[in-house]
């Protein structure tokens, strides 16, 4: 593996961390996101801390070599996963879809809520990955920015497709060629996050709102629209909706969308930039309508029969959180085995009524309707054919896009 010099955070990086932390995608706890309380944001010092240490820039490196595998003597993996993101029993004592793979396998998972959110875990566990040591983790659950940052540093160990039929013949299309891992080699989905058009049906008086030109032009709707303070978010709806691909685009695209979004902060069609905290004005109606996180609907729409949500026309950005294999770790085949497992229907059925989230998995819908009818028929946990169709990905930054762009985002809102 190659060896990188350490890279210190920009200053609008290390801005844009805050605001994803304290009240942006990084401080939605995954079911608690529904409730919209914060996943108790990393410290600013810790913040501080990384910055001065470094994150390594992403240049290209073939994965980690394979690590001897332990996995036929040692039936055990250990597996690192964000709070609220696997299910739970009724008397909340257990786990049984975990339960129930010790029992068909015999391999005990050591199973840890230990991510809080993605900066902050990178910090516990790079020092042992630049050092070529074992994390004590066979199996970690990465936003998808993190997952192609560790593989590109050759950080991840390659995949054995041999130990994942489910996961190869039933991972969604939409979910399959992320340009970070091409042919998912390194990586499996665990569950995908969109980022949808919401709106509060009685203060728009009946009327849908169901595209970002609506949000940002519309005079019925001025000083009472919000977009995301993230700005893949943000800029990603507004590129699709100027027709281009967020997957393709090109720094003179970028400043397009940035420029469009400034008109309609000139002549104050929009409202404010936000994190999570959109929700309140929203089911209020002081916001009527806005680009928001599909998480965050299903929620709302529980509590206000007023919430609605689109799909534009143009398309919609989806993000996803990664299962990888790091670097040295034990029980690599363990770990394969049950990233399979969760790609077989009846367990992600399972999995996914407890969640909420956007399930990866095809084939689930009618193992989920046995489970619960109204999740199996809600697009925002399983996109139908023509709503999967319009799913984009943001194409992955080099270090230095990532700082132009944030330098010019953060300018657009005021941060």
């Amino acid at each position: 593996m190659e060896s990188y010099e350490p890279e210190r955070l920009s200053p609008v990086q290390l801005a844009a961390m805050r605001r994803s932390l304290t009240n942006g995608r990084g401080a939605l706890t995954r079911r608690s996101l529904l409730r919209a309380s914060g996943m108790g944001a990393l410290a600013l010092g810790g913040i501080a801390t990384l910055g001065a240490c470094g994150i390594p820039p992403a240049g290209r490196a073939e994965g980690a070599a394979a690590a001897d595998d332990h996995s036929a003597e040692e039936k055990e993996v250990t597996f690192s996963n964000w709070t609220e993101y696997m299910d739970v029993s009724d008397d909340e004592k257990s786990r049984p879809t975990l339960e129930a793979f010790t029992k068909r396998t015999g391999i005990r998972v050591k199973y840890t809520e230990d991510i809080n959110d993605n900066v902050e875990f990178f910090g516990k566990i790079k020092p042992q990955l630049a050092a070529g040591q074992n994390t004590r983790r066979d199996l970690i659950c990465v936003t998808d920015w993190l997952a192609a940052r560790i593989i590109r540093l050759g950080w991840a160990q390659k995949l054995d497709p041999s130990n994942l039929p489910h996961a190869f013949a039933n991972v969604s299309a939409q979910f399959r060629t992320p340009d970070w891992d091409p042919g998912r080699a390194y990586s499996y989905p665990w569950t995908g996050i969109p980022t949808v058009i919401a709106y509060n049906a009685k203060a728009t008086g009946g009327r849908k709102v169901d595209s970002v030109t609506q949000l940002l032009d519309d005079p019925k709707l001025k000083g009472r629209v919000s977009f995301l303070s993230e700005m893949r978010d943000t800029v990603g709806m507004t590129l699709l909706d100027q027709g281009k691909d967020p997957g393709k685009f090109t720094d003179t695209d970028f400043d397009g969308a940035i420029g469009r979004l400034q008109k309609a902060v000139d002549k104050k069609q929009i409202r404010r930039f936000t994190g999570n905290d959109y929700t309140a004005d929203l089911s209020k109606g002081d916001i009527a309508a806005c680009v928001g996180w599909a998480g965050d609907i299903i929620q709302l729409q529980a509590d206000n029969p007023d919430i609605k949500f689109a799909i534009p026309a143009a398309g919609y950005i989806t993000s996803s959180d990664n299962l990888l294999v790091p670097a040295q770790a034990r029980h690599k085949t363990n770990a394969e085995k049950l990233i399979d497992y969760y790609y077989e229907p009846p367990v992600a059925a399972q999995l996914a009524a407890y969640i909420n989230y956007v399930c990866p998995v095809d084939g689930v819908r009618d193992e989920l309707a046995k489970i619960d009818e109204s999740m199996a028929s809600n697009t925002l946990i399983l996109p139908d054919r023509e709503m999967a169709a319009k799913s984009r990905s943001f194409r992955s930054l080099s270090t230095e896009e990532e700082t132009a762009y944030e330098e010019k985002f953060a300018k657009l809102i005021g941060a």
